[in-house]
């Protein structure tokens, strides 16, 4: 009978104690812990993102750029928008003081950089680094369009798009070329037979399905997340700049045939005029562009530009569109403020409408010609 009684009291004892370990480790897990891990991830930041492998790549390839002095901003839309929102407290945030991933950090498959091409200078010893340091990189080459009209330099091939893997998440480099015009031009990223297209989820980049060109953007240096970036300093213009960016080439081998069958003109007059209409055609754009209106190359200066990638000498106008709906009263004065006087005005609105600013057309009912 004492025997089983020893028996009993044993197994009580065990029950009750192990009992008392789970009290321990439920009140531990559910008011301590979450106490504790306040305070620690306020001071270390290891708990709010900083481990994640985006956040790592992109670390990493910041390293390697800023190292080989690779002249990179970032240009990637989400992270800009995120920026952009608290934009005034990420500009004063100072290097180490951040203590949570906020940007970086988000679940995604990449992260886009721009590339400033002119000012690169050690393109393969870059390469080879990136690759050391565990990089897999996949370089997109195409022939270079402003090219295309000498016989001689035609089919020479520049880098385009440089996708670089870390893991699970790649870096999407855009390579931004300067273009007359004083503007930045990237290509299409087309991959060639040899290519592994599981490499990444191409589908998924958000530049390179269509060529595009941008406004030369001025820099500022700022700390996200930690790290030390290059951004537009007008990150919103940027953001606005991306839906209406797809660029439409010159047909330069056409153009090549056109002056082959019909010489062009050269001369001093000619050369005046080519000069002038695309000062004025810059001057209208940037006109129209601040009060918000969209317009397009019409009549004889987009016959130029499409027959021959040039001004046509002899129409001795430059004639824009613009829709009936997008029409401004304040668009003549503000031609007028920029020294564009109305000449001509012919039409009523909203039946038709033609004016003449400077010798330049506007045109109705569905357009407008300016």
């Amino acid at each position: 009978m004492s025997r089983i009684n020893k028996n009993v009291i044993l197994a009580l004892l065990t029950l009750t104690s192990s009992a008392f370990l789970l009290f321990q480790l439920y009140y531990y897990k559910h008011y301590l812990s979450a106490k504790n891990g306040a305070g620690l991830s306020k001071s270390k930041g290891s708990q709010n993102g900083f481990d994640s492998t985006q956040w790592r790549a992109v670390k990493k390839f910041i390293m390697l750029t800023s190292n080989q002095n690779v002249p990179v901003f970032l240009i990637d839309p989400l992270i800009l928008e995120l920026i952009n929102k608290d934009f005034e407290q990420v500009k004063n945030t100072s290097h180490g003081s951040t203590s949570e991933c906020k940007f970086f950090c988000v679940p995604r498959d990449f992260t886009a950089f721009a590339l400033w091409y002119h000012l690169w200078k050690n393109e393969e010893g870059w390469f080879r680094i990136a690759e050391n340091m565990g990089f897999q990189c996949l370089k997109i080459e195409s022939k270079d369009p402003r090219l295309d009209g000498i016989d001689s330099l035609s089919g020479t091939e520049i880098p385009l798009h440089y996708i670089c893997r870390l893991a699970n998440h790649a870096i999407h480099l855009v390579v931004f070329h300067e273009r007359n015009g004083n503007y930045l031009w990237h290509g299409h990223l087309r991959l060639k037979g040899h290519m592994d297209r599981r490499f990444v989820p191409f589908r998924k980049l958000q530049f390179g399905r269509y060529p595009g060109a941008f406004d030369r953007p001025e820099l500022q240096q700022i700390t996200v997340d930690g790290l030390e970036v290059f951004i537009p300093k007008d990150p919103v213009h940027f953001l606005e700049e991306i839906p209406h960016s797809r660029f439409i080439e010159c047909r330069y081998k056409e153009a090549r045939a056109f002056f082959q069958q019909y010489l062009d003109d050269n001369t001093v007059e000619a050369m005046t005029f080519r000069k002038n209409a695309k000062e004025l055609l810059q001057l209208a754009a940037k006109t129209l562009k601040k009060l918000g209106v969209r317009f397009w190359l019409s009549s004889g200066t987009c016959l130029g530009w499409y027959r021959q990638c040039n001004i046509i000498p002899y129409s001795k106008d430059v004639d824009l569109g613009i829709f009936i709906q997008d029409y401004k009263s304040d668009i003549i004065s503000a031609f007028q403020d920029v020294g564009l006087p109305l000449k001509h005005k012919f039409g009523k609105i909203p039946v038709s409408q033609v004016y003449t600013v400077l010798d330049r057309v506007c045109r109705h009912e569905d357009s407008c010609a300016l």
